[in-house]
């Protein structure tokens, strides 16, 4: 068993850190203005971040799910808005897309999604239905060559900005989950509105809104796979998106880590630096041991899914750690900053607020348990 990463996997690993330290100079600015960061998606999509799981035919970079991993885990111990940014792209669209799309979407939708000209969103939650797929209250009516399509989704992450949508929708009420349908919306098509962008207390750069479409016509090529096939596609996807969000939640524990151990070398009480007092000399080792307990888990899920075996436990047992350990040890990092650790240029108070959206989208930490639970008694 070999824990060593490959030169390539070093490579992104090194660009990605490197990326990183350009976003921190604004990001506390961003994030109290709840500014996007237009200025850096080009800079990604040079990286090959916008497409880094797509096959190079399409304009991606035809890397794995581990070098995807170390991205987001790099620029969400900076910018955990911009990880999740790529994370909605990347995994809960493009993956999607190059899986069980066709040879026309891919060409017409992916290739611009993977080299970055367009940005993507996926639209499952509802007000009164949250991640469960199965409780679709949007509805695609059949129309011969088009679906009408009408409903509500909310919590959409990058959903102001986005170009391209990943629509699921209900199309057969009576068949419940096996009614269900995937289908592609572009920004800009007649009765499809977004409303405004909330307003919320981590991960303020990324956009996140409501959708409302009004019977908008999205022609029948547009649908993903055959019909009926939107609940598997969703819990394909969801599967994927855990282990981004495992990535982003690695990232913002071990981003809040590096910037406690550093001010406790710095700060000096009673003559000696707070890292020479046992009780933050615990809290460091604590921090250490669930950080990589966390690293070791995401890793493993997309080594997982890498060699293309299931991995719906493997993500959702990330996931579950990976998000409580950067909850946990965020509110450490602050205590251990002690009244500096509430005070924005510190970083520490940010990298709190954002970690507990780890612990809820994507599925609550009692969701993830549910997954594993169900797995195991199978």
């Amino acid at each position: 068993m070999n824990f060593e990463l490959s030169e390539e996997h070093k490579m992104i690993r090194e660009a990605a850190r490197a990326f990183a330290q350009e976003l921190k100079p604004g990001v506390i600015l961003r994030d109290e203005g709840a500014v996007f960061p237009f200025d850096f998606m080009p800079s990604m999509a040079d990286l090959g971040f916008m497409g880094i799981m797509v096959p190079i035919q399409y304009g991606g970079a035809g890397m794995d799910t581990l070098a995807y991993v170390l991205v987001l885990e790099e620029i969400a111990k900076i910018d955990a808005s911009t990880a999740v940014i790529l994370s909605a792209h990347n995994s809960l669209v493009l993956w999607g897309l190059n899986e069980y799309g066709s040879e026309e979407q891919k060409l017409k939708y992916l290739i611009p999604l993977a080299k970055g000209k367009k940005l993507g969103a996926f639209a499952l939650s509802e007000p009164e239905a949250g991640s469960d797929a199965s409780s679709q209250h949007t509805t695609a009516e059949d129309k011969g060559d088009y679906y009408l399509l009408n409903g509500t989704k909310n919590w959409i992450t990058n959903g102001g900005n986005a170009d391209i949508y990943l629509v699921i929708a209900q199309t057969h009420s009576k068949l419940g989950h096996r009614g269900i349908n995937v289908l592609i919306v572009e920004k800009g098509m007649e009765g499809f509105t977004i409303g405004p962008k909330e307003n919320k207390l981590g991960i303020r750069s990324s956009d996140t809104h409501s959708l409302m479409f009004d019977d908008v016509k999205v022609p029948k090529e547009n649908r993903i796979g055959p019909d009926g096939f939107g609940f598997k596609f969703a819990m394909k996807t969801l599967d994927g998106g855990r282990i981004g969000i495992a990535a982003q939640a690695l990232g913002i524990a071990a981003g809040s880590y590096d910037l406690a151990l550093a001010y406790s070398k710095e700060r000096k009480t009673f003559g000696k630096s707070i890292s020479n007092h046992q009780a933050i000399q615990f809290k460091l080792a604590d921090m250490e041991v669930d950080i990589e307990a966390a690293r070791l888990l995401t890793y493993k899920a997309a080594w997982t899914k890498d060699q293309g075996l299931p991995y719906g436990k493997e993500a959702a047992m990330a996931k579950l750690h990976a998000s409580e350990v950067a909850m946990k040890h965020s509110v450490e990092a602050v205590q251990i900053h002690g009244g500096y650790g509430y005070v924005k240029e510190y970083h520490v108070e940010r990298l709190m607020r954002d970690a507990k959206i780890t612990q809820i989208y994507e599925g609550t930490s009692e969701i993830q348990r549910l997954i594993i639970a169900r797995d195991i008694l199978k």
